[in-house]
């Protein structure tokens, strides 16, 4: 099949090209639109109680609107906010953006001075020394879109000459979020895309080979955002799809087009004519790409088990990005070498271009590593199983906690808005817990309500519960928590409440949706890691038609992945480097540990299907289990570095992020990268091998008649050669 499709790549080369630049383009276009069509929703279970509580409110009560932007004046050193002259600022400035702002402002909900003539001042707007007072703010807008838009309508309204003056509130946090995830995508841009050509200009030695990874990257985040933008006519995707998309679009298809390239440079070497060598890199290098993009989306696909939209969107945008990676690089790639031929190596110098030869490359550093570790396999493996391990236990560690505005860095001017409107404020929390009650029996709300009161953990009694005009039935009352990352106690105790007959009480609220949250994640992880484990086992043993490869495969991405949550939970969890990297240790956010998990996972099975895939073709050429375990190591060994390091670079641009979740994301790929083409692939990898001797090649005999009957397995080179021959 590969072998057809190369020749058919060649024959229609310019056709190809035409056809799939210029669908990338146009669904490039089509995604220009996407930040305007996605939201930051998506993190809770929409199947849990807490869920059902906001919907219950929504119809019974409407949108809560009451922390929708929380704004904080402090009256200067020895002036109180009753000052007149800083009242009359206040005043004069809610007034204004009330009244210039009508499309985007629903109203003041609270405001400790009057606007209008008869009102009253709030007094718990303001604290008992009356140095500071707050106003809530109602903003335009049912959905998470509507609200950010009439937010950034009037964020910068709120300021007032000489006045100090803090804004907080569900909005501005959230657009905060928004906004750092924007700044990463540009400053991946500036130097992310820069460095990475320099690093392919001196792997490749020229201009020419050096461009064409990236024009491949370019073209799949081209299309990736289209794609990503046409399943937002179908459903919810939230914001953090783009920095996702473009990371590991970029990263890999780098990787895949750095791949393909080398192995037609390395036929060009080997003397095939620039058809053959077209033929015979995708026969090899395309058909891995096809299957290791397989791998990754399935790995990727084991996060749509999950009920959050938030890992239903990263699915969708990381599916799409390893598709048109896979896509670009068997299309457009092959019929570009196809016509440059040996001028793939123009615009370069001499001495970065040479390709060295096998015996060059088994004599090299890393022949020689290889050589010594397989002579000492057990010596080897040993210690540096035992090293993986011990990066492994900080995960006793690893606690999760809710998604709040200390993910933004602890100078941030919004976080410590909102730390300040928490502390003088405790009552205004945009986090309350919520309790819902629904009876037609009046009577028994009152017991209800003093049960409740006796939870723990509240940081204030619940209120009078109010009633709905909507649905009398229906009643509401929320209190604010301690702390939102250890309100399970006070959850559970609600949730037990002696209940009379006929009388239904549920518990919602930020609180009660990250617990939800959470429950849900840890019931479905098994299922999910079950899901990928057996689909990517089954892919590898149709691919290479071993029961023992991936096997070991999974155990090594085990090992792997488990250092890197180890280093993550070690840095953000545990706090080490706090204050070089500026963030806050806290409690992990369950959503982007499974991100990690589901990413890391799909790289590390992509290096080792490059990795074995060699081995497999040696073996097919009729060198031993050993030498093929030698020389699949060497030849890939610097092709693996070299694409590791591309994505090391791509990760590092996030690394930098002022967004905790973005560093969670980058630390932890270039924590995985180093172990994985370091220690994993070109030490233990072959150590274990090694150990294993010929039963790395075994599956039951029935695997194996059903195995070359679908037809996946290596082709060999050499009966291509004579088809090559009668042609």
């Amino acid at each position: 099949m590969f072998a057809w499709w190369g020749n058919l790549v060649c024959r229609l080369r310019f056709a190809v090209i035409g056809v799939v630049v210029a669908a990338m383009l146009a669904l490039g276009g089509y995604g220009l639109g996407l930040n305007s069509h996605v939201s930051s929703s998506g993190m809770f279970d929409p199947n849990s109680e807490s869920m059902e509580v906001g919907e219950i409110a929504g119809v019974a009560f409407g949108r809560g609107h009451e922390v929708d932007v929380v704004v904080l004046y402090t009256a200067p050193e020895g002036k109180t906010v009753d000052d007149p002259a800083f009242s009359a600022a206040v005043v004069d400035s809610l007034k204004s953006v009330r009244d210039d702002h009508p499309n985007a402002i629903r109203g003041i909900n609270i405001s400790y001075w009057p606007l209008e003539d008869g009102q009253q001042p709030v007094k718990l707007a303001a604290t008992e020394d009356k140095k500071r007072a707050v106003a809530t703010i109602a903003l335009r807008g049912e959905g998470d879109g509507d609200m950010q838009r009439s937010y950034t309508e009037v964020k910068d309204a709120f300021a007032i000459p000489g006045v100090d003056v803090k804004v907080g509130g569900m909005q501005p946090v959230a657009g905060a979020l928004n906004d750092t995830v924007a700044d990463d995508l540009h400053r991946m841009e500036l130097l992310a895309v820069p460095v990475v050509g320099i690093l392919l200009f001196f792997i490749f030695g020229g201009v020419v080979a050096a461009a064409l990874p990236l024009l491949i990257g370019l073209l799949t985040i081209f299309g990736a955002f289209g794609i990503v933008r046409f399943v937002t006519n179908f459903t919810e995707v939230n914001s953090f799809v783009s920095p996702v998309v473009s990371m590991i679009g970029l990263g890999l298809a780098i990787d895949y087009g750095l791949f393909i390239v080398s192995r037609f440079r390395e036929e060009l070497a080997a003397g095939y004519d620039t058809r053959t060598a077209v033929r015979r890199s995708v026969m090899t290098a395309g058909r891995t790409v096809v299957f290791s993009a397989t791998m990754i989306a399935v790995s990727l696909g084991g996060l749509l088990l999950f009920p959050q939209g938030f890992l239903k969107s990263i699915a969708y945008g990381g599916i799409a990005t390893v598709t048109m990676a896979a896509l670009t690089s068997i299309t457009v790639l092959p019929a570009v070498l196809a016509i440059l031929g040996p001028r793939v190596d123009l615009l370069g110098l001499r001495r970065f271009r040479r390709t060295k030869t096998p015996e060059q490359l088994d004599n090299g550093f890393l022949g020689r590593t290889v050589r010594f570790v397989m002579r000492n396999p057990v010596r080897v493996a040993v210690p540096v199983v035992l090293g993986l391990l011990l990066l492994i236990l900080p995960i006793r560690n690893l606690v999760f906690g809710a998604y709040s505005e200390k993910y933004l860095p602890p100078d941030n001017p919004t976080r410590v808005a909102q730390q300040q409107i928490d502390e003088y404020f405790p009552l205004r929390k945009s986090d309350p817990i919520e309790v819902m009650i629904i009876t037609e029996n009046s009577a028994t709300v009152g017991s209800i309500w003093q049960q409740a009161n006796a939870a723990p953990g509240l940081a204030g009694a619940f209120g009078v519960p109010a009633r709905s005009s909507v649905d009398p039935d229906v009643r509401r009352m929320t209190a604010p928590v301690e702390d939102i990352n250890d309100a399970g106690a006070t959850i559970e105790y609600l949730r037990s409440l002696e209940i009379p007959e006929g009388t239904r009480v549920l518990v919602g609220g930020v609180p009660a949706l990250q617990k939800d949250s959470i429950d849900a994640l840890l019931v479905r992880m098994p299922f999910m890691i079950a899901f990928v484990l057996l689909v990517s086992t089954l892919l590898m043993f149709l691919t290479f038609g071993s029961l023992i490869l991936p096997i070991k495969a999974a155990l090594m991405s085990g090992l792997g992945l488990g250092s890197t949550m180890g280093i993550v939970t070690w840095i953000f969890i545990e706090g080490h480097g706090a204050d070089l990297l500026n963030f806050t240790p806290q409690p992990g956010q369950v959503l982007i540990l499974v991100v990690i998990i589901a990413v890391v996972y799909g790289l590390s099975i992509d290096y080792e299907v490059f990795l074995v895939s060699r081995m497999v073709e040696a073996r097919a050429r009729g060198a031993t289990t050993e030498e093929a375990i030698r020389v699949g190591t060497v030849q890939t060994g610097r092709i693996i570095t070299a694409a590791a390091l591309i994505l090391l670079v791509v990760t590092g641009a996030f690394a930098f992020s002022d967004l905790v979740m973005m560093q969670y994301i980058a630390y932890g790929m270039i924590a995985a990268l180093i172990i994985d083409a370091t220690i994993l692939r070109m030490v233990l990898v072959p150590a274990t091998m090694k150990l294993l001797g010929e039963w790395c090649w075994w599956a039951p005999r029935w695997m194996t008649r059903v195995q070359r009957r679908i037809g996946l397995g290596e082709i060999s080179l050499e009966d291509e050669d004579r088809l090559a021959k009668t042609h």
